[in-house]
């Protein structure tokens, strides 16, 4: 990858260091409220940021880092391990390979967890696609009511519910990684407003990553300011 990081990639690290920073409070035996006051953050701050949320600072998650004891690990990232060594010297002549790291989704559900970043995905393209377009809300909004206008069936309670979702443009909602998104996204009228190259796009990342990523140094440089 020469050309930074895929938007799906992204988000994949995102959700997989969430995991591992909840992982990490609780083999420690430390509640939300406890690593929250510690981090001076809230607990809804130190919940979006264990879902993996991009929506937290990146000091935010620093200091969940810290309270945590993994600090070191952005240490690392941010040392002379990652940038060009200096002409004439031992480290500009060494040979050895570059750093890398296998990036992959491999779960023993491994299909579920990529069907639910995928729809995941897709959704938060069709969310930053609404924001710029609000006739794109109105084209959803129509959808549904067709929908709903068809008869009742076992979709019926969360199509109302995305009804108030487009009234009050509530994304949070069904950008979670809650049951209750996850239900929601199922019965989505959203991603019918998707262009067709943008869900492909999508979904050919969602299949690169499932097949695994491989990430050396120079990705990882390309992607940092």
């Amino acid at each position: 990858m020469n050309e930074g990081l895929s938007g799906v990639l992204e988000r994949q690290l995102l959700l997989q260091l969430g995991d591992r920073l909840k992982v990490l409070r609780k083999s420690r035996k430390r509640s939300m409220a406890d690593v929250a006051q510690c981090a001076q953050i809230s607990r809804t701050t130190l919940a979006a940021i264990e879902a993996g949320d991009p929506g937290p600072s990146m000091g935010n998650y620093v200091r969940v880092m810290a309270v945590l004891g993994v600090a070191g690990d952005l240490a690392l990232l941010a040392s002379d391990a990652l940038q060009a060594a200096a002409a004439n010297t031992a480290g500009a002549r060494s040979r050895r390979p570059r750093p890398s790291v296998q990036v992959t989704v491999s779960t023993d559900d491994a299909h579920h967890r990529a069907q639910d970043l995928q729809s995941l995905a897709l959704h938060e393209a069709a969310v930053r696609l609404v924001r710029e377009d609000p006739a794109l809300l109105a084209q959803a909004q129509a959808t549904l009511q067709r929908w709903m206008s068809a008869g009742s069936t076992r979709s019926t309670s969360l199509w109302h519910e995305w009804d108030a979702i487009l009234r009050s443009n509530a994304w949070s909602k069904v950008l979670g990684r809650n049951q209750r998104a996850a239900e929601l996204r199922q019965a989505s009228p959203l991603t019918a407003v998707l262009p067709e190259n943008v869900r492909a796009d999508v979904l050919a990342q969602v299949r690169a990553l499932k097949k695994g990523v491989q990430l050396g140094a120079s990705d990882l440089s390309a992607s940092m300011p």
